[in-house]
């Protein structure tokens, strides 16, 4: 049973991006002091941080002082060396441990484990050349082929069905090790977020409903409206890989929903995600407060649902032409505006979020939705001048 690290106490947080940012507001409303390190300069949480190190996530020497001088290390990208990460585990704890993040940030490692653990997935293969694609795009029809590595938001992703385009997705990927996925039939996509402390305490948030497109998500609803029989089963299911894998923080567990009723497992993530920014607003304790209660030793928050909750990516898109106009979806009721403060817009990079609340899931989705397409894009306004 590890000790408890109270509040008062620094927490380093490896990685600086917007779940840093947010991890790091969360741990300084209970008290704690924030250092940061990210290879980016200017990376979302140095707003927030009394101390941000620039230095690459495999630096021993920087990622060891940088431990020497917090209580805890946490983190909010799982891209980490796990050599590194067993240095600075030396001179503070380190959640989660190196050897959960060594089997999850590899995504053929990570099937192979969830395969020997016998949770459910669709049919893969792990490619090793562009003949094993073709191979495995041969035996299952169309698939995905998806990189093992380094691929996030639709990145590192080909679609094929066809063997002959093989050696094309190949050299697409890079020429690396990847993973190719039978195309399922999928009738909803859903997530569940487990919070496991350093004392062996788990707590499960109720199950979020996702909507993505071109691999990139862009609403996010809780508690998802599927039937409650489901629901428990997809938690559940996200408890015991949680504890399986031993990981003390958070655990994202993405699902696919058959059109047959089957759960199958998509992705894993030990860290804040994405599809649960909305618990910030919807349930009693938000995923990132609950990362720094359970890596902390604390007792977990309770995660039942105040009020459903739904959230709306925005994207560097939005910026092409300068900066947006959101005072039109500031005015559809129970919305609000999250910005990461990133210095930098580019296509497909996540900026911020807008949040809605509503009586319903999906009262609180049409909010989400209708005040995202409400904003007005620079262009628009020059246009409307």
């Amino acid at each position: 049973m590890s000790k408890i690290i109270p509040p008062g106490s620094t927490i380093g947080i490896l990685g600086g991006g917007q779940l840093g940012r947010m991890t790091g507001m969360a741990a300084r409303a209970m008290g704690y002091d924030v250092h940061v390190l990210d290879p980016d300069p200017l990376c979302a949480a140095r707003a927030i941080a009394t101390r941000t190190v620039t230095a690459p996530y495999d630096d021993d020497k920087a990622v060891v002082d940088f431990a020497e001088h917090v209580d805890l290390l946490t983190l909010e990208i799982e891209q980490v060396s796990t050599t590194t990460m067993n240095a600075a585990a030396r001179f503070a704890p380190v959640h989660p441990g190196p050897d959960a993040v060594h089997t999850v940030q590899d995504r053929a490692r990570q099937k192979r484990w969830l395969k020997a653990s016998e949770f459910p997935l669709g049919a893969f293969r792990v490619a090793m050349s562009a003949a094993d694609i073709a191979e495995a795009v041969d035996d299952y029809g169309p698939c995905i082929a998806k990189a093992a590595t380094g691929g996030y938001d639709g990145r590192g992703q080909i679609r094929l069905a066809d063997p002959k385009a093989a050696g094309a997705a190949w050299k697409q990927l890079g020429g690396r090790t990847c993973v190719v996925e039978q195309f399922l039939n999928i009738a909803a996509e859903i997530s569940v977020m487990t919070a496991r402390s350093s004392r062996g305490k788990t707590a499960t948030f109720p199950v979020s409903f996702n909507h993505h497109d071109h691999g990139i998500l862009t609403w996010s609803v809780q508690p998802a409206p599927i039937d409650a029989a489901l629901a428990k089963r997809a938690e559940q299911l996200g408890v015991a890989i949680t504890t399986a894998l031993g990981i003390v923080g958070l655990l994202a567990v993405e699902m696919f929903v058959l059109t047959d009723g089957t759960l199958c497992v998509n992705e894993l993530a030990p860290r804040p995600h994405n599809t649960f920014h909305q618990t910030e607003r919807g349930t009693e304790t938000s995923q990132f407060e609950q990362l720094i209660r359970a890596v902390c030793g604390l007792p977990l928050g309770t995660v039942h649902t105040i009020t459903p909750a739904a959230i709306h990516n925005l994207l560097g898109d939005l910026w092409m032409n300068g900066a947006p106009d959101f005072t039109p979806a500031l005015r559809v009721p129970g919305v609000r505006i999250h910005l990461y403060g990133k210095a930098e817009a580019r296509p497909g990079r996540k900026m911020g979020h807008l949040s809605a609340v509503g009586a319903t899931s999906d009262i609180a989705r049409d909010a989400v939705i209708a005040a995202f397409r409400a904003i007005k894009p620079a262009a628009a306004r020059k246009r409307a001048r």
